[in-house]
């Protein structure tokens, strides 16, 4: 049987990273996001130097399925109020629905103290996101327009009001 495993990030884990971010994009703004936006959002959101520095300022965890990695999840540090971000959690897409996003979510939340909401963005034609993120208590704050490289994204802004520790 297959064991997941959900760790910190690793300078060993930046390819696998970086090979994970570009195959749940492209599965994910199919249609969405142009594919020469997407590509350029890659390359520097996910440059080596970039996920380096990520590695080192913030909460980044993967998580290994038998012996691959599948998935990761990075998470800002908490706010004066308490308030933490997500910034991103991916899965491969063969890896979805089996629970891996929900334990990476509950790993990130576990580990970052002091925080009593965490937030996240969304695309609003991201539907397997947004109902991920609602499924798990998110509620919906805020729906802007993102210019993003040129494109307008329609975005949801969703927290999830946690007990103070």
């Amino acid at each position: 049987m297959l064991t997941l495993i959900i760790r910190q990030m690793t300078e060993d884990d930046i390819s696998f990273v970086q090979e994970i971010a570009k195959t749940s994009w492209f599965a994910t703004y199919d249609g969405i996001i142009p594919m020469q936006i997407q590509e350029r959002f890659l390359e520097a959101a996910y440059s080596e130097k970039r996920l380096f520095t990520r590695l080192q300022n913030s909460l980044f965890l993967v998580a290994e399925f038998g012996e691959s990695l599948v998935g990761f999840a990075n998470f800002s540090a908490v706010n004066n109020n308490g308030q933490a971000e997500l910034f991103a959690i991916y899965l491969l897409p063969e890896a979805q629905n089996n629970g891996i996003g929900s334990a990476l979510l509950e790993c990130g939340i576990e580990k970052i103290q002091d925080i009593t909401s965490l937030t996240v963005c969304v695309e609003k034609d991201n539907t397997i996101g947004g109902h991920f993120y609602k499924a798990k208590g998110f509620q919906q704050v805020e729906e802007f327009d993102d210019l993003f490289d040129g494109h307008i994204l329609r975005t949801i802004r969703l927290e999830l009001a946690l007990a103070k520790k």
